[in-house]
């Protein structure tokens, strides 16, 4: 039942992840984009170059805005890979000491010995 929960929940994050997908890509472009505009704007020497970078900087920053719903896309693959680290995960088995006297009498007398 477990596996079935984990198999569910990887398969709505697929389809989330794959429904998102543009807007990760758009995300990702304008974000570049921005990180570039921010170099030259440090770079410019002129207050009308400055003025020019910051309003170019601006209309990029609103497409990256624009593309919002790739926080949930980002979030989708968070999730596949907690379900994929969940499915993967070995399960240990705990070893329990038999109770009978002798076995115990044996253990301590080679401890003993040792």
């Amino acid at each position: 039942m477990k596996k079935f929960g984990l198999l569910l929940a990887g398969a709505i994050a697929a389809m989330i992840l794959l429904s998102t997908i543009g807007p990760m890509v758009g995300l990702l472009v304008s974000l570049v984009l921005l990180y570039f505009i921010f170099k030259q704007f440090l770079k410019a020497k002129s207050t009308g170059g400055k003025i020019g970078i910051g309003i170019i900087g601006f209309i990029v920053l609103m497409a990256s805005i624009h593309n919002a719903p790739a926080i949930i896309g980002v979030a989708a693959v968070y999730v596949l890979y907690l379900v994929y680290k969940k499915w993967n995960d070995k399960k240990y088995t705990a070893t329990t000491e038999e109770s009978d006297p002798f076995v115990n009498f044996e253990k301590q007398w080679n401890e003993l010995k040792n």
